[in-house]
């Protein structure tokens, strides 16, 4: 290499370190393709909104904030990678991402690069149970739905009981805390097994679920198996009631089941966008629909939203991007901070404290009517 092109790359060197100072990178894990698609985009979409509006008033600490966003494809295998990428490119934290075991595979690596992670859609009991010092989540953990999905199911007054799951952390471990919470009371579970996810075809799972003879389904998978189920159900004359955990909060369920099959479906979840009833989140998802033409319609969206603002409030608070101040902030000094999904305060684990569930009834036009 001769002078001239050393002296050339070592300015190049230079230039970009002092953009790279310029900014403060907060990070995006999200499934912006695969079978979450859906939600992914709107994690991006209501993180790099909050961005421009924070950037429009001055950024933090004197910086533009910068997100830097890798797509995880839903997957354990790819969001280990994404991880990894992002811990490399000069982020002080990382907000998602959506599904447990997803979040699973990426929360060692952040947490042992020290980096903060708020994931927006991973409920898992255990995420939090590690002592992982860097990790939190602005949603619920499966214990608290749990208790709300037994007290649905109680509620029902059925003799029989069916739970059906689809074996990922998420989905097994709130499989369990139901199915624990009922036999506790002596209730009739009268099946508890698994299905595949990613299948086209429930009609031998069905079949056998039916045989059961079961008042009552509650199926804790998410959106894209809800909505075959259902649609499959109708198709071979079954009218059993499903209900299901908040993982099926998704309008695609509608679109894969069909407006006829999903009218009745009852799931759990926090209050959806329109539902969120404080002049600030009124405020935002006015905001939202004229930048991208629609309204927000996903939770777990507005859940990221929520993390990105959490953390720019910790940055801001602490005077510093460093995780251990950020997160020292989040569990000991934010305190009923106005989220948009309602007040949040951390405990030391980095859980979410307050109760957030509401219970969802799917209406005739396809629409998601909360219940009184």
């Amino acid at each position: 290499m001769n002078k001239k092109m050393a002296v050339v790359l070592a300015l190049g060197l230079v230039g970009a370190t002092a953009r790279a100072q310029e900014t403060i990178k907060i990070g995006l894990m999200a499934p912006l393709t695969g079978a979450w698609a859906s939600e992914g985009q709107e994690m991006k979409r209501n993180v790099d909104l909050l961005a421009e509006q924070l950037n429009a008033k001055g950024g933090l600490l004197g910086k533009k904030v910068e997100v830097v966003t890798e797509d995880d494809g839903g997957d354990p295998r790819t969001a280990s990678l994404a991880a990894q990428r992002l811990t490399t490119k000069g982020v002080v934290a990382v907000i998602g991402t959506y599904g447990s075991a997803v979040t699973e595979a990426s929360q060692t690596i952040f947490d042992e690069a020290g980096i903060i992670q708020v994931a927006n859609g991973s409920t898992a009991v255990r995420l939090t149970e590690k002592g992982l010092k860097n990790f939190l989540r602005t949603c619920p953990r499966d214990d608290e739905q749990g208790r709300v999905g037994a007290a649905v199911v109680e509620k029902s007054k059925a003799k029989k009981i069916a739970i059906l799951h689809d074996n990922s952390a998420y989905s097994k471990g709130l499989a369990d805390e139901i199915n624990g919470i009922l036999k506790g009371k002596n209730a009739n579970v009268v099946f508890f097994d698994a299905l595949t996810p990613k299948e086209q075809d429930y009609s031998a799972i069905l079949t056998k679920l039916k045989a059961a003879g079961p008042e009552v389904v509650f199926f804790t998978g998410y959106y894209p198996e809800a909505g075959l189920l259902l649609k499959q159900k109708k198709q071979m004359g079954w009218n059993v009631p499903f209900i299901g955990g908040d993982a099926i909060n998704n309008p695609d369920l509608v679109k894969i089941a069909g407006k006829e099959a999903a009218e009745g479906f009852q799931f759990l979840s926090p209050p959806v966008p329109k539902d969120l009833d404080t002049a600030e989140a009124k405020a935002y998802v006015v905001a939202y629909q004229k930048k991208f033409n629609e309204a927000p319609s996903s939770i777990y969206g507005v859940l990221a939203g929520d993390g990105f603002r959490v953390v720019a409030k910790a940055i801001e608070g602490a005077k510093s991007t460093k995780a251990e101040a950020v997160r020292a902030y989040l569990t000991g000094s934010l305190k009923a901070f106005p989220g948009f999904t309602g007040k949040i305060e951390f405990n030391a684990k980095g859980d979410r404290v307050g109760e957030l569930y509401r219970v969802y009834k799917v209406a005739r036009d396809g629409s998601f009517v909360m219940q009184p």
